[in-house]
């Protein structure tokens, strides 16, 4: 049995949401309980994010997967010799700033997801490796072009009604703007004027258009949020309709900057004419983040795979602040403290983190020692540079 128990990775979530963009420093540790001391080869942590689409068309199968980036670092480093950890609950903590990049925020749907994550792994000599999970929720600063969106949208159509009931039918819609947050209420008015012989019905939808794509092969799903149905409109008359239109709680973000997964909104408002090709108005609209402003969304260059496996070393350079480097940092602002592996209180908190105006965790580390165990949890107070440390872009279909 494996004496390597409770593995987990924690950190403090500076929004309130829980969510973090490009650019945020995420300060967290990687803890774990021994039940006696351990020999381990090393200890590392590896952030990365991904976006992956999958879905069947018959007896074929299209699955596509794009790498946005991938940071490994070594909490207890490789040497000669395995390193010894105490018994009792070790704590190693790290800091790691996410790349400045144009990334879409996380999403899951049931053709594709976007995932962003902490990887903990414990390898052992001719022993299993430990390993544990954190997903990170990620939400992408970067907004569609939505300026002209901001006003007032509006369309028109006109239709002639030939056959046996003959007449003119004119609609036009406006909502009030076109971009918004979940939770916010539109208000939709369609003017219509039935100059035809026949009775109709002005319908309003909200319409979700998701596209995964594979190369040149595209999946697209429909998916209304939002439908409502105004009173019948007699011939030859006219008649003002209003919809107010909220857009769900839970509705997902429009997602733009994706290469392989996209989603979308329209505002659909027709009129129902028996027996008649309906007319209707397409309104775009744009969802974004309650808390996110738009801003001009960068630009993301992909790799082929194996461009991205030989890149392996590459450095944060092109991507990161003066201030404070892309990837992993140390947890320590004393350059004199060595590079190992300490004893120390699991209540302590990283040098590093008060002189980036955090402050005392949020989270606690529930006593899991064993009885009359005395050893007290061990952290890293200081770390060289990361023995490997990579980002890059590439897609596999």
């Amino acid at each position: 049995m494996s004496p390597i128990k409770d593995l987990n990775v924690i950190y403090i979530a500076v929004n309130e949401d829980g969510t973090f963009s490009q650019g945020d420093i995420i300060v967290g540790a990687v803890i774990f309980r021994l039940t006696k001391d351990v020999k381990v080869k090393s200890v590392s942590l590896k952030a990365k994010g991904d976006a992956s689409a999958e879905w069947s068309n018959g007896d074929t199968k299209f699955i596509s997967h794009w790498r946005y980036f991938k940071v490994k670092k070594y909490l207890v480093e490789k040497n000669d010799k395995d390193t010894v950890l105490p018994q009792g609950v070790n704590t190693l903590f790290f800091m790691f700033k996410i790349p400045e990049c144009d990334m879409p925020s996380s999403y899951k749907g049931k053709g594709g997801r976007i995932v962003y994550m902490f990887e903990a792994k414990i390898s052992r000599s001719w022993r299993w490796s430990s390993e544990a999970q954190k997903e990170i929720k990620f939400v992408s600063k970067s907004c569609p072009p939505t300026a002209q969106l901001m006003c007032p949208q509006s369309g028109s159509v006109s239709k002639t009604i030939s056959g046996l009931s003959k007449g003119q039918v004119q609609l036009s819609a406006t909502i009030n703007k076109g971009v918004c947050s979940p939770g916010e209420t539109l208000s939709v008015v369609a003017k219509i004027h039935n100059f035809s012989s026949k009775d109709m019905r002005p319908k309003f939808k909200l319409l979700q258009r998701t596209v995964y794509r594979c190369k040149k092969h595209t999946n697209i799903t429909y998916k209304i949020l939002f439908k409502m149905v105004g009173d019948i409109i007699g011939p030859n008359s006219e008649q003002t309709a209003s919809c107010q239109l909220k857009i769900p709680d839970d509705a997902i973000p429009t997602l733009h900057n994706c290469e392989i997964i996209s989603v979308e909104y329209d505002i659909k408002v027709y009129l129902d004419i028996s027996f008649s090709i309906d007319p209707e108005v397409v309104l775009p609209l744009v969802i974004v983040p309650s808390r996110r402003a738009p801003i001009r969304p960068g630009e993301a260059v992909g790799q082929s795979e194996d461009e991205a496996e030989t890149a392996e070393t590459t450095s944060y350079s092109n991507v990161s602040s003066p201030a404070f480097p892309t990837g992993f940092g140390s947890v320590s602002t004393d350059p004199t403290q060595p590079s190992n592996i300490t004893s120390g209180n699991s209540s302590q908190w990283p040098q590093g983190a008060a002189s980036l105006g955090f402050s005392t965790p949020t989270f606690t580390v529930p006593s899991v020692q064993q009885p009359g165990a005395t050893a007290q949890p061990a952290f890293v107070q200081g770390e060289q540079s990361p023995l490997y440390t990579s980002i890059y872009h590439y897609q596999n279909d």
